[in-house]
């Protein structure tokens, strides 16, 4: 096909818009990689080491990770213009807005000292901060005071001491270390394309991330975790998933959680969080909504399967209820899928701005003239 030759897809599906080396969705085989190295390879390593893999395409030395704890945990200290900045914000409004809006307006390094350059220690800066900025906004919500990072404790060690005002257990921050490299990056999903088109306009690294940001907030993406532990909670037990399952595929409701329009076969992600969830989820609350979200998987396998087609959980469906046990609330779980993707988003951000071209598709036009109304005349 020539270059002069137009390719129509509403939905960019199967499109090749540009190259990348960060991740590799092989969605036949349900494989996922970083830079190469398996999603399974990567789950029990240091969050933050995977972090610098992912941005930068290797590991940290010793000194790199000495360097990378201290400027995490230096920059996760809200300003006090910042936090009077948050206060004014809507206690009520959505983390996933606050978040959208609060990120352009943050205090940015202005010289580089991590020897990566200044982009991608601005990009750094804003992923400290972002957790700092849910931690805060939850806690204000809640008339309680905003609480800072502690030097030397592990970045998600930090944020549970923030967000709840008491230390957490080695095993909760083992787990949301596990869940948060789970879903650090993903290829050009929604999100991260969205991010990319406004790199591409020269935008400064703040603007892409806040727009990646505003498209992981809608259902059909990161909202999905949300979604799906709330219809957990709306359909109320095991015994009701099935009822519920065949209610939904009656009337062409679309059940949360279930399908990827990457992966053919089992989410890599989903098949390490599904057992880790059972690990955390001890209480009988947080027990009955995980069984009930089996249930619903097994229903919706069942009545796929009786039509000869196959259908998985994907990461969001499980993710929930991991997110549940650690005392995060549900409106509070796509603010927490942004504070690990945008290690992504800041990676694509600097794979795209050396070769930047501004991205610019075509419309097909199939707009009519209106009628004039020789009535009025």
């Amino acid at each position: 096909m020539s270059n002069t030759e137009s390719v129509y897809s509403s939905d960019l599906a199967g499109v090749v818009v540009g190259e990348t080396a960060i991740s590799d969705v092989q969605g036949e085989a349900g494989v996922l990689s970083y830079r190469g190295i398996d999603i399974n390879d990567l789950v029990d390593a240091s969050f933050l080491h995977v972090a610098w893999l992912v941005v930068f395409g290797e590991w940290p030395t010793g000194r790199e990770q000495s360097a990378i704890k201290s400027f995490m945990c230096r920059h996760a200290t809200l300003t006090d213009r910042e936090q009077d900045l948050l206060k004014q914000v809507n206690r009520e409004l959505h983390p996933m807005l606050m978040l959208q809006g609060m990120v352009p307006l943050l205090e940015l390094p202005t010289e580089a000292t991590l020897g990566r350059g200044l982009d991608a220690e601005q990009g750094l800066c804003i992923a400290a901060k972002i957790s700092s900025l849910i931690a805060a906004h939850y806690r204000l919500g809640q008339n309680k005071s905003i609480l800072e990072p502690t030097p030397g404790k592990l970045r998600h060690e930090n944020f549970l001491t923030m967000f709840h005002g008491r230390a957490p257990s080695r095993e909760q921050v083992r787990m949301l270390d596990a869940a948060q490299i789970l879903q650090m990056e993903h290829s050009f999903n929604a999100g991260t394309f969205a991010g990319r088109v406004c790199a591409s306009t020269l935008a400064p690294i703040q603007s892409s991330i806040s727009a990646s940001i505003g498209t992981l907030f809608g259902q059909l993406h990161g909202g999905a975790d949300q979604a799906a532990l709330e219809m957990a909670m709306a359909i109320g037990s095991p015994d009701k998933a099935d009822a519920y399952v065949k209610d939904c595929l009656a009337n062409k409701v679309k059940i949360m959680g279930m399908g990827h329009r990457e992966y053919r076969t089992v989410d890599p992600r989903a098949k390490i969080l599904k057992p880790m969830a059972g690990e955390l989820c001890q209480d009988e609350e947080s027990k009955n909504l995980l069984a009930t979200l089996v249930a619903v998987e097994e229903a919706c396998q069942r009545e796929f399967g009786a039509k000869g087609k196959e259908i998985w959980a994907n990461v969001e469906f499980y993710k929930g209820a991991v997110f549940h046990s650690l005392g995060i609330p549900t409106h509070y779980f796509t603010a927490m899928f942004a504070q690990a993707r945008v290690y992504g988003y800041i990676a694509h951000f600097l794979e795209f701005r050396p070769q930047n071209k501004l991205i610019r598709p075509r419309a097909l036009y199939n707009g009519t003239p209106p009628q004039s109304d020789k009535s009025a005349a």
